[in-house]
């Protein structure tokens, strides 16, 4: 019996002859080929329209709500703060921050302060003249400083980015040297009766409006102390009360009763009359004021 026919070899034939069978054809495809060096290429060309005078004013409104989104967020937390919208579920502003937006307790207050940088350059700066900030972290080395000051850093600011919005990196450099140039010394004296400034400082948060009473003097800042504890604080978030020396000396004997009664194991109602004498701005007591802090005195002090 002959051995059957191997398939490579069928297949191999298969492909002989189909190439037996068109033996010329790659030549030919070469051959109706023009030459590459005097082929001639067709470019269709495709027109670019200027953007109408309604496209260019949709352009720029569009880029002004991009440049506003983060400060819109900080004008808006503001509000939810300040009408306490957020009461019908939650006790404090920084939990519905957390549980809303997912924010930490910081970055409420950074878009605020942020917010409020803003406008201050949006007085003063042309939008459709100037650069704005686009970005909380762009204004943030600026929100310690004064509006004019803020004003004054932003435009050194775009000039070194030359003419474009700066990074954070370049405007913190700015702020550095405008508070190098504008450092004064600290006049402060120990005794004298402060109150805090607490709005450009996250760190300060729940003491704007407290006074203390300076007990040491740093360079650039002071240790005040006040009816929970000390606290270390720059120049630029205290604000004399401009006191008597026998107003101050007053003032620090009925900071000295507070610190004595207050702990946060007081009952809230408690703890809030106490805190709200220490927001006093008077070097006194009314006579009830008096009568409850000596009456909280004689229950708590053993």
């Amino acid at each position: 019996m002959g051995k059957p026919p191997s398939r490579r070899k069928k297949t191999t034939s298969a492909a002989s002859s189909n190439s037996e069978a068109h033996p010329n054809s790659a030549s030919e495809d070469i051959s109706l080929e023009e030459n590459p060096a005097t082929a001639t290429i067709t470019v269709t060309a495709v027109e670019v329209s200027e953007l109408t005078d309604q496209e260019q004013s949709d352009r720029l409104h569009l880029e002004r709500k991009v440049e506003r989104a983060a400060f819109e967020a900080g004008k808006a937390l503001m509000e939810l703060r300040d009408r306490r919208l957020y009461r019908s579920t939650h006790r404090t502003f920084e939990d519905y921050c957390r549980d809303r937006f997912g924010y930490s307790r910081r970055q409420p207050y950074l878009l605020m302060d942020a917010a409020v940088v803003f406008d201050n350059l949006l007085e003063k700066c042309d939008p459709l003249d100037h650069i704005l900030p686009t970005s909380e972290r762009q204004v943030r080395p600026m929100t310690k400083l004064e509006p004019h000051q803020q004003q004054e850093v932003w435009l050194a600011a775009v000039e070194v980015a030359g003419g474009k919005v700066p990074t954070g990196r370049i405007v913190k450099d700015v702020v550095q040297r405008i508070m190098e140039r504008t450092q004064v010394p600290n006049t402060y004296q120990l005794g004298e009766v402060c109150q805090i400034l607490a709005k450009d400082n996250p760190e300060l948060r729940g003491k704007g409006g407290c006074w203390g009473i300076v007990s040491a003097v740093n360079e650039f800042s002071c240790t005040v102390r006040m009816w929970d504890g000390e606290y270390t604080v720059g120049l630029q978030h205290l604000k004399s009360c401009n006191y008597l020396p026998a107003e101050c000396e007053q003032m620090q004997v009925i900071c000295d009763r507070i610190g004595r009664v207050y702990s946060g194991a007081l009952e809230e109602s408690v703890q809030k009359f106490l805190e709200m004498l220490g927001k006093l701005n008077r070097a006194y007591l009314t006579p009830l004021e008096e009568k409850v802090l000596s009456l909280l005195e004689l229950e708590i002090i053993p």
